[in-house]
């Protein structure tokens, strides 16, 4: 590496779960990981979810994103969670993900979802948001699994969000693992980009800029977990819920990628690791993303002239694993990280 790391592993294991649980706010692009993802969250008994934005710009298109994220609440028992949806465009440029894949999610691939008699949010999802983190009387945990579209719109808007934001954990990034471009256009010459970045590159330098607490769940981490058999067969014999029995039946839509190593809980992983980040262990990258069109468009580049990110770089699978499972089924963990987010603590090597 060229650029200034700065770990910040932690050796210690979870403090004990507080009375009052964190405030959360999520911007999910409500892909099938999410489905997993989301469930976990709002179960989890040290996580407060506040509001939901479904991004416009992910896997899923807003308004059905919107009306899957009200099905989620619905199946996890929190119907009257306000949901609102994102910009169907980027900050800049017109990438998307491939078309038929949004439509089969969309479509939630035929599974059937709960209804839920709440209708969305009548504010935009830089409303919703901005007003769940401002009338929050705790600093507000945000968590991103997608595009940063709607977090950057947020950022530039209503910029005195910051002050009441204790950290934004982002599923996003290649720094030094490859891209995944290819992996749903296979002719592409872009091998260094992730999907999330490359959607909306100028929102991820746009939010690197601002200055918010910022930690990034690059593919450098969440590639090393790919979701195995044994894990999708622990969850079909132990699936006492009906989040637990919806993840399982939507890894079942994709056991031919898990039997090849192809499926991966990307999501599921930045949750966990905002939950408790004894989980995972971090570094401190300057970073830039490559706005420009080309093969490089998009890529979460390590550079000594870009802002410092906080990066996860890895993450225990076995505990991941076990938190996951016994969250989705009723059976949280007993403690949770409470982790202080300083640069004081970090110790800076330059390689």
């Amino acid at each position: 590496m060229n650029a200034e790391q700065t770990p910040t592993q932690s050796t210690q294991g979870p403090s004990p779960v507080t009375a009052s649980p964190k405030p959360v706010v999520i911007d999910s692009d409500v892909s099938p990981d999410d489905w997993t993802a989301l469930p976990y969250l709002l179960q989890h008994p040290g996580v407060d979810v506040k509001a939901i934005t479904a991004s416009g710009t992910g896997e899923a298109h807003s308004g059905p994103g919107v009306r899957n994220v009200q099905g989620l609440l619905a199946l996890a028992g929190k119907p009257d969670i306000p949901v609102a949806g994102g910009s169907p465009t980027p900050l800049q440029g017109n990438h998307s993900f491939p078309s038929l894949m949004r439509w089969a999610i969309d479509h939630r691939m035929a599974l059937r979802l709960p209804a839920n008699p709440r209708p969305p949010s009548p504010k935009t999802g830089v409303e919703l948001l901005a007003s769940a983190i401002l009338d929050s009387p705790q600093k507000v945990t945000m968590i991103t699994f997608g595009p940063l579209t709607t977090p950057a719109e947020l950022l530039q808007t209503h910029p005195e969000v910051i002050d009441n934001l204790e950290m934004v954990y982002s599923m996003g990034g290649a720094i030094d693992a490859p891209g995944n471009i290819r992996e749903l256009r296979p002719f592409s010459k872009n091998t260094v980009a992730e999907w999330n970045i490359y959607v909306d590159p100028r929102a991820a330098n746009v939010v690197f800029e601002s200055g918010v607490p910022f930690t990034l769940v690059p593919l450098d981490a969440t590639d090393r977990i790919p979701t195995t058999m044994a894990f999708y067969q622990r969850l079909q014999a132990d699936r006492t819920t009906p989040a637990a029995e919806f993840s399982y039946k939507t890894l079942g839509r994709m056991k031919l990628g898990i039997r090849f190593n192809r499926c991966l809980l990307w999501d599921p992983i930045t949750a966990a690791v905002a939950v408790d980040e004894s989980l995972g262990t971090f570094e401190i990258h300057n970073l830039r993303v490559i706005e420009e069109e080309g093969p490089e468009s998009g890529r979460t580049l390590a550079t000594t002239d870009g802002p410092s990110v906080r990066v996860c770089t890895t993450v225990d699978a076995a505990r991941f694993e076990q938190t996951l499972l016994g969250t989705l089924n009723g059976r949280p963990p007993t403690s949770v990280d409470r982790t202080t987010h300083s640069a004081g603590t970090a110790h800076t090597q330059t390689d």
